[in-house]
């Protein structure tokens, strides 16, 4: 798993796994683009079942410029993990800086109601450099 997802962290049993890479195809440098895509799975290694409810990001630039996106769930769904599940799910992240990072969290809600904050482990966004 470790060879296909670069980054990882482990929150009360719930593992964050991000894979992450650049796409010159979205990209347009020359107009001060960067686009990258992710690919991110959500193991519940814990022994209860848990409901992920919002997302929040923070998208740092190169600039230092900081973004902070939350929302509901993660590309229109609000996952029902039991034990020994997984979600995965593909987004991106455009840029106007060649390289910056993104880490965060997600709120999941036991059985019982309480809540989980699950953290995503910080991952750089790097574009290969080009010579002009």
């Amino acid at each position: 798993m470790k060879e296909l997802f670069q980054h990882a962290a482990i929150t009360d049993g719930i593992t964050v796994r991000v894979s992450v890479n650049f796409l010159p195809e979205q990209s347009q440098p020359e107009l001060g683009k960067w686009f990258w895509v992710y690919h991110i799975r959500i193991e519940n290694g814990s022994h209860e079942v848990v409901k992920l409810f919002t997302r929040h990001w923070r998208i740092t630039d190169a600039r230092g410029a900081v973004a902070h996106v939350d929302g509901q769930g993660v590309v229109g769904e609000q996952p029902l993990l039991r034990p020994g599940e997984a979600h995965d799910y593909v987004s991106g992240c455009p840029l106007e800086t060649p390289y910056g990072s993104m880490e965060g969290f997600y709120t999941f809600h036991r059985e019982d109601g309480s809540p989980l904050e699950v953290r995503i482990p910080f991952f750089p966004l790097s574009a290969p450099a080009t010579a002009n």
